[in-house]
């Protein structure tokens, strides 16, 4: 090949790098505006890692919400496989959100403790996002309504999620429709409270599970139980990450810090799906 070939060969590779304002990938992204989000409050460098991975916690609870709001519409149709794709994709977007501790779970008491102070009263307790993930698995607290009462946008969003059936509410009802023994009192309860379990929808996940394996409900008890695993992993890695940055202290906010991430840690979501196993 000539000199004159490979000039035009690579002229016409080139990318485009002239254009009239921000870029195309910029109009999409957005990424000065959040590589300028990061305000630190203190001058100790790791803040900025704290700051940053944090805001990145917050992407993916967007993220999975989106999934999970997907799926439960999904659901409502009757569409079980488009139910189980997010679920799937969601699944994928937890091992990635779970990953965020990593760059926290190392922190000594004296690291953290060097930009503690610039928290105040912040505690990621007060995520809304993070409340929007909890209440569509059907972990309900209307008092977590409260933190936000001084931003309506956000309030009412809760508010709405609050009332709304869980993502396994919605799954529930489905095993009704398709003939599974879930009881009224399960399908009719109020939905802006934390779900218990029930021993009979334990024996409709029973059966499912001693059947046939590729039904397609069975699937979905699986895709559940995935998210399920990986929401239990977060908040375990949650309270390591916790003990050791600071030991048994209060959390910020006034949270009880480690005892009440440990309490969270004890619960499963979808607890019927794990106790059925028992039985099959």
């Amino acid at each position: 090949m000539s000199h004159h070939a490979i000039n035009e060969s690579e002229a016409t590779a080139a990318p485009h790098l002239d254009f009239a304002g921000t870029t195309p990938y910029e109009d999409y992204v957005q990424a000065d505006v959040l590589t300028h989000l990061q305000h630190p409050r203190s001058n100790d460098p790791g803040e900025m890692v704290f700051l940053v991975t944090t805001q990145v916690m917050e992407l993916w609870f967007t993220v999975i919400v989106h999934e999970w709001e997907t799926a439960t519409r999904a659901l409502v149709a009757d569409d079980v496989p488009t139910a189980v794709a997010a679920l799937k994709r969601s699944v994928r977007e937890l091992e990635a959100l779970n990953a965020s501790w990593k760059p926290l779970g190392q922190l000594t008491p004296g690291q953290f403790n060097s930009y503690r102070a610039a928290l105040g009263e912040g505690s990621g307790f007060q995520s809304a996002m993070y409340r929007r993930m909890e209440f569509l698995l059907g972990e309900k607290s209307a008092s977590m309504l409260v933190p936000h009462r001084g931003a309506p946008r956000v309030h009412a969003e809760l508010e709405k999620a609050l009332h709304e059936p869980s993502l396994y509410d919605e799954v529930l009802r489905l095993l009704a429709r398709r003939g599974h023994a879930v009881p009224r009192a399960v399908l009719d309860r109020d939905v802006s409270k934390r779900y218990e379990p029930s021993p009979e929808v334990e024996a409709v996940w029973t059966a499912l599970y001693s059947g046939d394996e590729s039904d397609e409900l069975a699937r979905l008890g699986e895709a559940l139980t995935d998210v399920g695993e990986l929401v239990w992993r977060w908040r375990n890695d949650h309270l390591v990450a916790t003990r050791r940055a600071m030991g048994a202290k209060a959390g910020t906010g006034g949270s009880a810090g480690v005892a009440w991430l440990e309490k969270r840690a004890r619960g499963n979501v979808f607890p019927e799906l794990w106790t059925a196993r028992s039985h099959v």
